[in-house]
């Protein structure tokens, strides 16, 4: 199945691109597969610049957003697994869209103990009644 969030970042790009924004991507830096160039990481994130002025080979393929672009004067390979991208939005007006950063299937349902965590009451789960 193809991610919503390909979607969804593809629809913010050209809606940028043809209102004439700049589009910027939020990337998680330190995730699986995620390719950029190091020295322009900062605090785990990265913002690029992925308008079609600023990159080249912009493909927003089934598994990762990929693109070649130049950082210092030396070109460098970029791609990003959609899990990955925190968010995609306009730098002149912020406008776009956030995602979270770990989808709620993958957080642990307990803490680093075992025990549930603190605002999770422990025992059934819940119950529903029809109401008429």
């Amino acid at each position: 199945m193809t991610p919503l969030k390909l979607y969804l970042l593809r629809a913010v790009h050209d809606w940028a691109v043809d209102s004439g924004y700049t589009p910027q991507v939020l990337v998680d830096a330190t995730a699986a597969g995620v390719k950029v160039p190091p020295g322009y990481v900062e605090n785990g994130r990265i913002i690029l610049n992925v308008h079609p002025k600023a990159v080249s080979h912009l493909e927003f393929a089934a598994d990762a957003l990929r693109f070649s672009g130049r950082f210092g004067a030396r070109s460098f390979r970029v791609e990003i697994p959609y899990p990955a991208a925190l968010a995609i939005y306009a730098r002149e007006n912020s406008q776009g869209i956030t995602f979270p950063e770990m989808p709620a299937a993958d957080q642990p349902e307990s803490g680093p103990d075992g025990k549930p965590p603190e605002d999770k009451p422990p025992g059934k789960g819940p119950v529903l009644r029809v109401v008429k």
